[in-house]
C-alpha cells in the first residue's frame, strides 16, 4: 500500500507542479490581447446586442476573417520572400530591401482592413454602446505595452 500511496503523492505533486505552471505563464508570459479580441469581447460580452446587431455583426466578422486570413497568408509569402532575399544577398541589398517594403505594404492593407472592419462594427451600435466601444478602442491603443519579466 505503501508504493500506491507515494505514486499518488508523486501524481498529486505533479499535477499541482503543471497547475503552478499553467498559472504563471498566463500571469507573467501570455501575450496582450489584441486590439481586436479585446474590442470583440466587448461586443459579445457587455454591450447587450439585439439580435439584429447580433447578426449584422457576425456577417461583419466572417467577411473580415476571411480578408484578414487572405493578408496573413501574403505576409507568410512574403516572409518566405524575405528569407530567400537573405540567404542570396547575405545583406541588406536591393532585393531584401525590396522583401522588406513588400511585407510592410502588406502589413499596412491589414491595418487598414482591420480598422474598417472596427469601424463598420461601429456603424451597427446605438449611440450609448458606440460610447463605451470607443472608450474601449482608445484604451486599447494607448495602453503603454507590457514589459516582459526577467527571465
Amino acid at each position: 500500500m505503501k508504493g500506491i500511496a507515494r505514486y499518488g503523492l508523486v501524481a498529486l505533486v505533479a499535477f499541482a507542479a503543471a497547475l503552478a505552471a499553467v498559472l504563471v505563464a498566463r500571469v507573467w508570459i501570455a501575450p496582450e490581447p489584441r486590439v481586436e479580441s479585446e474590442v470583440h469581447a466587448l461586443i459579445h460580452e457587455k454591450l447587450k446586442l439585439d439580435p439584429a446587431q447580433e447578426q449584422r455583426i457576425h456577417a461583419l466578422e466572417s467577411d473580415f476573417a476571411q480578408r484578414r486570413a487572405s493578408l496573413e497568408a501574403e505576409m507568410r509569402a512574403d516572409n518566405a520572400r524575405l528569407a530567400q532575399a537573405i540567404a542570396a544577398e547575405h545583406g541588406y541589398g536591393p532585393k531584401v530591401a525590396e522583401a522588406v517594403d513588400r511585407s510592410h505594404h502588406v502589413m499596412g492593407m491589414l491595418q487598414k482592413e482591420t480598422l474598417k472592419h472596427i469601424f463598420a462594427m461601429r456603424a451597427v451600435l446605438r449611440p450609448d454602446q458606440a460610447a463605451q466601444f470607443d472608450a474601449a478602442v482608445v484604451n486599447a491603443l494607448t495602453r503603454p505595452a507590457a514589459v516582459p519579466p526577467d527571465r
